[in-house]
């Protein structure tokens, strides 16, 4: 999130610091974290937490709603990512008073065995809501979901991202445009300015950003 407007830097900053105080994102280099993906990492972030915050998960409703009348106008739905997308963007979709879907990480294995849930218009402009994006894969995976049924994505918009270089090639091969309301840049700033990480940490941290996919296996 390089390059933000003085507004957008204080929405990023103010989540930054409240997914710290709310422990919806941790920093540990001593002891990592394992991804789903097998990665060793010394931070993890769970914005599912901000939902039992009825402050926070008020302010990054309306930040995220008004990302999207800034970004996408033209949206005329929005889409939550399962799982922690779905809550996200049903808020949105809520406060902006426009039809909701989600897309399921899996088909349903019975019934219709629906990938996308809701009421399907081709040709209608849909606006992606992902709580998480790390490598990028499966928001590109739900957004080809979208695309499969003729609906025409403006864009994706994260509560958070780490900012790897992966995933911004991978948005920007899919030409899918996409931003965020706060970054791992952002937020090791503010953790820096709070003190809660040490110089040795902000090194590792660093290793990390860098090579996260072989990062803690020496």
């Amino acid at each position: 999130m390089n390059g933000l407007s003085g507004k957008d830097s204080s929405v990023a900053e103010h989540i930054a610091r409240m997914l710290l105080e709310i422990g919806a994102v941790k920093l540990n280099t001593h002891h990592p974290f394992t991804w789903a993906s097998g990665w060793k990492s010394p931070i993890y972030c769970d914005g599912r937490i901000t939902l039992s915050y009825p402050q926070v998960r008020s302010y990054v409703k309306q930040a995220l709603a008004d990302k999207v009348k800034k970004r996408f106008p033209e949206a005329e739905a929005v889409a939550g990512v399962a799982t922690a997308g779905i809550p996200q963007g049903v808020l949105v979709a809520d406060l902006l008073d426009l039809p909701f879907l989600y897309v399921r990480s899996n088909p349903k294995g019975h019934g219709m065995e629906n990938l996308v849930e809701g009421e399907v218009i081709p040709g209608q402009q849909v606006i992606v809501i992902e709580d998480l994006v790390s490598t990028g894969g499966s928001s590109l995976k739900a957004v080809a979901a979208l695309d499969l049924l003729g609906l025409e994505v403006s864009g994706l918009i994260a509560v958070f991202t780490y900012g790897f270089d992966q995933a911004r090639q991978l948005f920007a091969n899919a030409e899918v445009a996409f931003t965020s309301l706060c970054s791992y840049d952002i937020l090791i700033k503010e953790a820096i300015d709070q003190q809660l990480i040490s110089a040795s940490d902000l090194t590792s941290l660093q290793a990390w950003r860098k090579s996260p996919e072989t990062w803690g296996q020496n």
